[in-house]
């Protein structure tokens, strides 16, 4: 017998669009955890939503420049580099919208690859976590090389 195809849920695809009442309720649930969790870490926060999509970008006050800025040559003062910085966001995750309000993908953005990462841990039922058991086996070592 052929095996049987089986639905995977991947949380690196897919989504609905999100509705007006719930970017609400998202943003104000992001902001309420952010304010007390990270007072002092940033300036402002930016959520933005663009279809499935909801983004948060957190701007923060630049450190002081060395004495030796603007380098000799530079095209910007020393006021303008600083403005641009503080304009410059720090890209913190993408969460992706599958119907529920309490069911999100989530990726955070990896600066070395100037791309993200995805990362989902579902709601575990009491009955998934019997199906997990019940499928894990002791690993024999006289196959496996």
């Amino acid at each position: 017998m052929p095996p049987r195809k089986q639905w995977v849920f991947s949380p690196g695809s897919g989504g609905v669009p999100i509705k007006e009442a719930v970017r609400r309720r998202t943003e104000q649930r992001i902001r309420r955890y952010a304010e007390p969790h990270f007072a002092g870490r940033h300036t402002r926060l930016d959520v933005r939503f663009r279809g499935h999509f909801c983004y948060i970008d957190a701007y923060t006050e630049p450190e002081p420049l060395g004495p030796n800025w603007p380098r000799p040559g530079s095209p910007e003062t020393r006021e303008q580099m600083m403005e641009r910085l503080r304009n410059t966001p720090t890209h913190l995750c993408r969460l992706r919208y599958f119907g529920r309000e309490d069911h999100w993908g989530f990726a955070f953005y990896k600066y070395a690859t100037s791309a993200t990462s995805y990362r989902y841990t579902p709601p575990a039922s009491s009955s998934a976590r019997r199906r997990k058991r019940s499928i894990r086996q002791p690993m024999s070592t006289s196959d496996e090389l």
